[in-house]
């Protein structure tokens, strides 16, 4: 299942993305955590220290082993340079599962804190002024688009804040769309923008509920939100300790606390994917990318016939 924690800036979905991952991770479950957040702050909320967070591998930085790997024996794509952060599977493209080894994780994948992370990696000096950090994130739709997870598999993505998720066709890529909402005007106001942006994706957002202290809090975000309302968090210590840098025990949580992670696990493992629709939504953005600047040549790229499946990912993974 892949979920994506989304919300305004300073909302707490890096802290909600962390808490739970290491949730997750808690209890066995096969996790790949992504920070696609233009702030990339995920590695260090999961316990990395400053050194460690500045220097894990980026997504970002490569792109062409990402392609060159996925790209497979694809007859529809010539060369891995052809490829878009849009650019669909098809036959003889490589899969990914969330666990199995792979170049791309080889390269990519680090153990934080006991979870395995990608990060999509923060501005370079050479990107300043002239490169938007969309260009970083298509390395995680591609990923996604080529993606079989399995039944208890897990992917979780920190994605950057506000409606600025919707800047590419990754805002489709998820089970679940856990939206992170304080009790502001300001907070319900990005919730509201969401939900508007998405009502034509068939896009599942559920609201949990962030920096509660009070009832008041509460009611708030109910007369708000309504039945979206999912779960919420409420003052925490371990929260504020970890802010201060002291990275404790999940298990140490207040049990109220994750009693919220174990409701957004539950809502997550409630949904079903079609998989046909998945598919359909990649194909969509990837035409809507080929004819707004990629050019007409990028539909050559989409195999019709060609369904992203459980069942095709033994044969596309054996493939050398």
């Amino acid at each position: 299942m892949k979920i994506a924690f989304v919300g305004k800036g300073g909302s707490g979905k890096t802290t909600l993305s962390s808490l739970f991952i290491r949730h997750l991770v808690e209890r066995g479950a096969p996790t790949l955590a992504i920070d696609a957040d233009i702030n990339q702050h995920l590695a260090a909320a999961l316990g990395a220290g400053e050194e460690e967070s500045l220097t894990l591998p980026t997504l970002g930085a490569h792109l062409p082993l990402i392609k060159e790997f996925l790209r497979g024996d694809n007859p529809r794509i010539p060369s891995a340079e052809a490829m878009i952060k849009t650019t669909p599977p098809g036959s003889g493209s490589r899969l990914l599962r969330v666990t199995e080894d792979n170049p791309i994780y080889s390269a990519c994948v680090r153990n934080v804190g006991g979870a395995r992370l990608m990060v999509t990696g923060p501005f370079t000096d050479e990107d300043l002024g002239v490169a938007c950090y969309h260009s970083k994130v298509g390395a995680a739709e591609l990923l996604l688009n080529h993606m079989v997870d399995g039944a208890g598999e897990y992917v979780v993505v920190d994605m950057t804040a506000g409606a600025d998720s919707f800047a590419s066709g990754l805002f489709t890529r998820f089970d679940l769309t856990a939206l992170v909402c304080e009790p502001t005007l300001r907070s319900v106001g990005v919730y509201r923008q969401y939900l508007n942006y998405a009502k034509d994706f068939g896009i599942r957002i559920v609201v949990v509920g962030n920096k509660i202290c009070d009832a008041d809090d509460l009611a708030f975000l109910r007369e708000h939100v309504g039945e979206n309302l999912l779960c919420w968090i409420g003052r925490s210590g371990h929260v504020r300790a970890a802010e201060r840098g002291d990275i404790r025990p999940i298990t140490d949580l207040e049990t109220e606390n994750r009693e919220a992670l174990a409701q957004i696990k539950s809502a997550l493992d409630a949904e079903t994917r079609d998989w046909v629709a998945y598919q359909r939504q990649a194909v969509e953005f990837h035409l809507r990318n080929a004819n707004a600047w990629a050019g007409a040549e990028m539909v050559a790229q989409i195999d019709p016939d060609f369904v992203l499946s459980p069942d095709l990912v033994s044969g596309a993974l054996t493939r050398s």
